[in-house]
């Protein structure tokens, strides 16, 4: 998603991304045991990754710092996740743009670049 000047930490990547997957249809399992934690461990943190099984795709989230759960999803759960995305990066780049033009019309209002009389006088 969106480009960052910063790397985001766990719990943000966690934040932004776990919402989105469970709002998609991906299911959290916990590991809620010292073989499952160990598992978890071993698979990409934090990242989308694609397994297959029995000749189908799905989609696993490993979490292994914040909830300690992996999101599991199926191609209907994946495609979804991407539409989620989607929107709410539109939503973000939206609100963003909004600041600003409230940023831009305060300084316009209050004389801005040019000072209180404006460039004419």
């Amino acid at each position: 998603m969106g480009c960052s000047l910063f790397r985001e930490t766990p719990q943000e990547k966690a934040q932004a991304m776990e919402p989105l997957l469970s709002a998609a249809g991906f299911r959290m399992k916990l590991a809620d045991t010292p073989e499952k934690l160990a598992h978890l461990q071993t698979l990409p943190a934090m990242q989308l990754v694609p397994h297959e099984k029995d000749g189908k795709v799905f989609y696993g989230f490993a979490d292994p710092v914040v909830c300690k759960c992996l999101y599991v999803g199926d191609q209907t759960a994946y495609q979804q996740y991407q539409k989620l995305a989607v929107q709410k990066e539109l939503a973000d780049e939206q609100r963003e743009a909004a600041s600003m033009n409230e940023d831009a019309a305060a300084d316009w209002s209050m004389g801005g670049f040019w000072g209180p009389f404006g460039p004419f006088y």
